[in-house]
């Protein structure tokens, strides 16, 4: 019993002590700041010790990007998370995804991220709904972003989805919709993902007869079309092409 007490108080004794340390230290950390500090004189113990104290002083002061440099050296997956909820629970998705991803690749625990991403898709924050289900490789709810960006017309974000999903068919019938609507660069964009060289011929042809001269000759060079190439180059200068653009 007589020895249990004693290791007790040893172990008080040197938790004091390393206390007492750390608060002599980690105003210096605060000061510097994270990415100035070197810290590499001391055993990762006490590194680890400075380096979370240190992040849960700029948690304190509502430092987050000081504080989540200091928890992702120390892999504290617990502080990154808290602070991701405080990113989510202010509307801020796109640094709480940022925040759960980095979490989600010290630990592979997915309820964060999918959590966040499920609220991005309801609130209509469709890009940062992306960056979620994106980092997950979570084709199911990217599928289902798909649909939704479509039905809201947020063209842009659904292309990036089905191109993450290389789903070259759907990928051809957004380019077609938007050709068929005059919108030619979410078009260009459709077509290059799908790589699908004819329909960006398609397009350049619509480009040249709108008199989009530039366009025309930048999806032409995508569609390695060379004839089209070579009639463009002889017959309008560059002055021209730099003129006319979608």
């Amino acid at each position: 019993m007589v020895d249990n007490i004693t290791k007790n108080i040893k172990k008080l004794v040197e938790e004091n002590e390393r206390v007492g340390s750390y608060n002599k230290i980690v105003p210096s950390i605060i000061k510097k700041g994270i990415e100035k500090v070197n810290l590499d004189m001391f055993d990762h113990e006490t590194r680890d010790g400075l380096l979370n104290a240190a992040g849960d002083e700029f948690f304190k002061r509502g430092d987050y990007t000081q504080a989540v440099k200091a928890y992702a050296l120390t892999k504290n997956i617990t502080m990154l998370n808290n602070i991701g909820d405080e990113y989510s629970g202010r509307g801020q998705f796109k640094e709480a995804v940022e925040i759960y991803s980095l979490a989600y690749n010290f630990s592979n625990d997915k309820n964060k991220l999918i959590t966040c991403g499920e609220k991005c898709l309801v609130e209509s924050h469709l890009s940062d709904a992306l960056r979620a289900f994106s980092t997950l490789k979570d084709e199911a709810r990217l599928l289902k972003l798909g649909e939704v960006c479509l039905e809201k017309e947020k063209t842009d974000v659904a292309i990036e989805v089905f191109a993450i999903l290389s789903n070259t068919d759907r990928l051809t019938k957004i380019g077609d919709k938007c050709l068929s609507e005059s919108r030619y660069s979410y078009a260009a964009r459709a077509y290059e993902l799908a790589g699908d060289k004819n329909k960006l011929s398609q397009l350049g042809d619509a480009l040249l007869k709108a008199g989009l001269l530039g366009s025309a000759y930048k999806v032409y060079e995508s569609a390695e079309n060379k004839m089209m190439i070579d009639f463009i180059k002889e017959n309008f200068s560059e002055e021209q092409l730099g003129r006319f653009y979608a």
